[in-house]
């Protein structure tokens, strides 16, 4: 499931037009509003958002420069499709990433912080029950940032966010397989229980292990969407 598609933008936001267009198109291809392979059509969009077609063609560019769009020479421009090959090469670099950010964050994360992945827990758990599953995708989202952020290294959060950006518009098709959202709060509280015993190589084990679960699921995902096409 995707949800229904709304391109209007925030008329109160006074940042640069191009940044806002930016933005909106990004969620809306992370969410899968604009979905893989579908074609992107400036005049339409422009429409949509009630901009003229300059800040859709700026945003255009750095898309394509951040490998969410593809342009191909005559035919326009088209939300980039991300193959097995692509999923493979993001998750050894994130998985490697999120480990070495893990075990910083088991030295360094305050009590509060980790009070916080608790709580965060507490509302994944709810969300399971409740079959909620892209509030989950947002919670699992803001799980990952709150272990960035107690690593202390502003550097490494940026690498790993730009990577899971990419990853992140599959998340609800993945997630939404049986028991996966069960396996993913597991490997989340395992993660926890290691920043909080202050066990580095543990922490830094169970996410690399719940990051190589993670791309075995999506990799089975993306066959068979390529099968199905």
């Amino acid at each position: 499931m995707v949800e229904k598609r709304d391109l209007r933008i925030n008329l109160s936001d006074h940042r640069p037009l191009g940044d806002i267009v930016y933005e909106v198109l990004r969620d809306a291809i992370i969410k899968q509003v604009l979905k893989p392979g579908e074609r992107l059509m400036e005049t339409e969009l422009a429409e949509e958002m009630d901009v003229s077609r300059t800040p859709i063609r700026e945003a255009m560019r750095k898309l394509e420069l951040e490998g969410y769009v593809v342009m191909v020479p005559r035919k326009g421009a088209y939300v980039a499709s991300l193959s097995i090959e692509d999923i493979t090469s993001l998750f050894e670099i994130r998985g490697a990433l999120e480990a070495l950010a893990a075990g910083l964050a088991a030295k360094r994360a305050s009590s509060e912080e980790i009070k916080e992945m608790e709580r965060n827990l507490l509302t994944e758990e709810e969300l399971f029950a409740a079959n909620n599953v892209f509030e989950m995708i947002e919670m699992d989202a803001k799980f990952h940032e709150l272990i960035y952020s107690a690593s202390r290294n502003q550097r490494l959060q940026n690498m790993i966010k730009d990577l899971r950006d990419q990853i992140q518009r599959f998340r609800a098709t993945s997630l939404s397989i049986p028991g996966r959202m069960r396996l993913a709060l597991e490997e989340h509280r395992k993660i926890v229980e290691a920043i909080m015993a202050g066990d580095v190589i543990k922490a830094q084990e169970v996410t690399a292990e719940h990051l190589r679960k993670a791309k075995k699921v999506l990799l089975k995902v993306i066959a068979a969407e390529e099968e199905a096409e």
